[in-house]
């Protein structure tokens, strides 16, 4: 591909891998072989990731003469420190499952895919069956939004993300079902 051809089709990924990132709902991720380059830097975009025990994941670009250029360079120091992605990045390391764990790029390490994908599922189950989607999309908000900015701009834009819960049906259906106690009954109002 020609440089103005790589630039068009970074440009694109960049822009897909935000629109994803940028979902209202949660994203989970199931990494199962390998998630170098691109792959690596889509699943940095998702909210929690689940890797197999033979996942494995990086950033090599810098052995192309190249840098992460999907995001890359900016989300893997938010998720695990700027030192410990600067070396990454620098080493184009490959980082095992269990590593990823280790350092906090994974939430999860499943022995397969089917066990993977049963810790998604488990998991969104959860979140979309057991809490208040209105809460889930404020608490994505201000995790998502707050973390780049100063503490103070953070907690102000954190109480804006916790007044839009208070006007809901949801809100006075969780007091309820707490009061009686049962499980609550969402529906996103």
């Amino acid at each position: 591909m020609s440089p103005e051809e790589v630039v068009s089709f970074k440009r694109d990924m960049v822009n897909t891998f935000n629109t994803f990132e940028n979902l209202p709902m949660p994203t989970i991720s199931v990494i199962d072989g390998f998630a170098l380059g691109g792959g690596c830097e889509l699943s940095l975009c998702s909210d929690i990731r689940i890797a197999t025990e033979t996942a494995q994941m990086g950033l090599p670009e810098t052995g192309l003469a190249i840098i992460p250029g999907a995001g890359g360079t900016q989300r893997l120091p938010r998720l695990v420190g700027v030192s410990i992605a600067k070396e990454l990045i620098f080493t184009g390391k490959r980082l095992t499952a269990h590593e990823a764990h280790d350092i906090g790029l994974v939430n999860h390490v499943r022995a397969d895919h089917t066990a993977a994908m049963d810790k998604a599922m488990e998991i969104a189950e959860i979140i979309g069956g057991e809490k208040g989607p209105v809460a889930i999309r404020a608490a994505k908000q201000a995790i998502s939004y707050g973390i780049n900015m100063d503490i103070a701009s953070a907690l102000q834009f954190e109480e804006a993300c916790y007044a839009k819960t208070l006007p809901t049906e949801d809100r006075l259906e969780g007091l309820r079902a707490f009061a009686e106690k049962r499980k609550p009954v969402y529906k996103g109002k």
